[in-house]
């Protein structure tokens, strides 16, 4: 299957570009799916017609959905909120207000890779193009797979294997003195099969043959730069970016003195996209004079964007972890695009490299080559940090 994934700052224009690719590639004999899992919805505003959380046919080769957080969570989460509701009602907590604090933040985001996972390997669809939630919320959904990794490996491993022991013995005390059961085997089990679809869906995420994502931006000073960022933090993922968007360009023939500042930032603007994502390719889509809802004007959008093209094709084939081999040892080469040098914080422990710019940071997990070997070195050159490992090194200089 191939995966296309549309993100970009709120507002952008992300859903009506998703919904005119998902257009251009049904179009050409792809069975397609277009699915919602920004919160906020509003694919079914742009093809103006009802959609669900269940595929629903569009046109011929086209089907459209909007995902329902809360029922994927019952179907996949349904045992470990009810008993976390239990423990909670146990405490003196009212019923509503227990059925509320059950549903723990950031659930919405979980659950929308567990339902991509689940399209992924049913095999009903050639082409899964998802119109994700901003910027923001998308790059937490794209490194949960690492994240919740790190949590299973070191803390619920374990203590799952201590429950199991100790539960036949403790249960009856446990229950006397708090109120309430220790969690059963159906509860127990919850996360760690939730951690093996996410780890399963890891790997299509970062197959950048199959699964890439398209930047939409506008040419506006605040949208470049998240953007930018963006599209750094994808690569510190390991998910490729194949193509950037530029919508909403004021047309040429527009006269109206009104617009002519506008007209001259926005030429200043696009030359920077151009400059700051090469070699990236970048298409370009006017701003137009109506709204963009419905089939008939979803398709002035497809016929700007792709032409005759095959919007499934892999424009740009970017590359974004790679270790090299070296006569004095090996480097770990990492494309982190427009990142100034003193935003990068390095930090090995055992086998995982740790990875920080900002608030996004990364736990490398290291390939066996390297787990054993001490990095001697880190560099910036470029777009690329290169980070040099060897026997005798015992420290990480700063980046």
């Amino acid at each position: 299957m191939r995966i296309i994934l549309m993100t970009g700052k709120g507002g952008v224009g992300k859903t009506s570009v998703a919904a005119a690719t998902a257009l251009r590639a049904a179009e050409l004999g792809y069975r397609t799916l277009v699915l919602s899992t920004d919160p906020a919805h509003s694919l079914a505003d742009s093809f103006d017609r009802e959609l669900a959380h269940d595929p629903k046919p569009i046109r011929p080769n086209l089907w459209g959905a909007e995902l329902d957080a809360l029922r994927e969570m019952e179907q996949n989460w349904g045992a470990v909120r009810r008993y976390i509701t239990d423990v909670l009602q146990a405490q003196g907590m009212d019923g509503v207000q227990a059925e509320e604090l059950s549903v723990l933040p950031g659930m919405d985001e979980i659950f929308a890779l567990v339902r991509m996972k689940r399209h992924c390997h049913a095999g009903d669809f050639d082409v899964l193009i998802v119109d994700s939630a901003p910027t923001g919320t998308a790059l937490r959904l794209l490194s949960l797979p690492e994240i919740s990794g790190w949590y299973v490996r070191r803390f619920y491993k374990p203590f799952q294997g201590m429950a199991n022991t100790l539960s036949p013995v403790f249960e009856p005390i446990f229950k006397r003195v708090t109120g309430f059961s220790l969690p059963n085997r159906e509860v127990m089990d919850a996360p760690y099969e939730f951690y093996e679809q996410i780890e399963a869906l890891e790997r299509v995420l970062t197959d950048n043959a199959q699964t890439t994502v398209r930047l939409v931006t506008n040419p506006e000073k605040m949208v470049i730069k998240e953007s930018l960022r963006a599209h750094a933090y994808l690569s510190l993922y390991n998910v490729a970016t194949d193509l950037v968007i530029a919508n909403r360009i004021i047309p040429e023939q527009v006269s109206d003195p009104f617009f002519a500042r506008w007209k001259e930032m926005q030429q200043q603007y696009r030359q920077e996209i151009q400059e700051n994502f090469q070699p990236l390719p970048i298409k370009e889509v006017p701003l137009y004079s109506e709204e963009l809802c419905g089939l008939k004007a979803l398709e002035h959008l497809k016929e700007n964007l792709y032409g005759n093209e095959d919007p499934t094709q892999v424009y740009y084939r970017e590359t974004t972890i790679q270790v090299i081999q070296q006569s004095e040892g090996y480097h770990l080469e990492v494309y982190l695009p427009n990142i100034p040098k003193a935003q990068i914080h390095l930090h090995k422990t055992g086998d995982e490299l740790n990875i920080r710019i900002g608030n996004h940071r990364r736990n490398l997990v290291l390939p066996q080559a390297l787990a054993t070997l001490q990095p001697a070195g880190a560099k910036l050159e470029g777009d690329h940090l290169r980070v040099r490992f060897a026997t005798d090194a015992s420290m990480l200089p700063a980046a």
